[in-house]
């Protein structure tokens, strides 16, 4: 199937569909899209400008200690698989140091145009020092001169802005010289996810939500109205844990409907592990 068409259909499955009832939390009440989403084989995210897919292919499934189920696959046999995902219109590669998998991120890259990709990455780095040196390994290790999102990876602070306000900056230079596209965060707890939504100087940021409120930061309809103040002020959101951590992999279609649905979610990332999985799940993306 090609690229706008297996979005295309994907938006347009789901039109008809009202959820609100048919989730765990019975205050999420969700309206039905309507229409066809505008220009569907592509998303822009937020203000930043930054056009991609809006499946991202997620690379980091356990992913912990440089290591992860996809990394698992060897750099040729995950290289394969986002390549894979780039045959059928995927365009949002996400990586990050902890998950290890910069070098088959780098491998794909050598063959595929740089600009048709959008690449993001996620630094543990809280210091100004260490900061810059992920940015100078990361690109190393990605083999590209610019990251097009870099996110400060796994916050739980709720004074996160102002404690690790150096590692900040140095985004927000990199960002000046071009070495990065846009900066945000992920975030793990409610308290850090209502301060990134507070903050001007996040542009993006990597938010847990599903149905059923597994692994998240809280209940679904608190963890939306959180969303719905960073989408309000030009942020992008995109949505991980969509499965549930695979708590929802025998319900992967109602996950997908809800996160199609939520109107908050510029985009979001779910990682295949072989390209059956991957293939399947376009396939449920368009049957939607």
């Amino acid at each position: 199937m090609k690229r706008r068409e297996f979005i295309t259909t994907a938006a347009y499955g789901v039109g008809a569909a009202w959820l609100g009832s048919r989730f765990v939390n019975a205050a999420i009440a969700v309206p039905p899209l309507t229409q066809k989403l505008s220009e569907a084989d592509t998303v822009t995210l937020g203000s930043t400008g930054i056009r991609t897919s809006r499946l991202a292919m997620g690379t980091g499934t356990v992913g912990v200690g440089h290591h992860s189920h996809q990394t698992a696959l060897g750099i040729k046999g995950l290289s394969d698989l986002l390549l894979n995902g780039y045959d059928h219109g995927l365009r949002f590669f996400d990586a990050a140091d902890s998950y290890g998998s910069h070098p088959h991120v780098a491998e794909a890259l050598k063959h595929v145009q740089r600009d048709k990709v959008t690449v993001l990455s996620k630094s543990w780095a809280r210091d100004a020092a260490t900061m810059r040196a992920d940015l100078d390994r990361f690109r190393k290790e990605l083999g590209t001169d610019h990251i097009d999102i870099v996110l400060m990876h796994c916050l739980t602070e709720d004074d996160w802005t102002t404690r690790y306000r150096g590692v900040m900056d140095v985004l927000s230079e990199a960002k000046q010289k071009g070495t990065i596209r846009a900066h945000g965060c992920s975030c793990h707890s409610i308290e850090a996810l209502r301060a990134a939504a507070a903050s001007p100087w996040v542009e993006i940021d990597l938010a847990r939500i599903n149905p059923i409120g597994s692994h998240m930061d809280a209940d679904p309809a608190t963890v939306i109205s959180v969303l719905k103040q960073m989408k309000a002020s030009g942020k992008a959101v995109v949505g991980m844990k969509i499965l549930g951590q695979g708590d929802m992999s025998n319900r992967q279609d109602e996950a997908i409907k809800f996160a199609l649905s939520l109107g908050v979610l510029d985009a979001f990332t779910i990682g295949a592990e072989s390209r059956a999985e991957q293939e399947d799940l376009v396939r449920r993306i368009a049957a939607a």
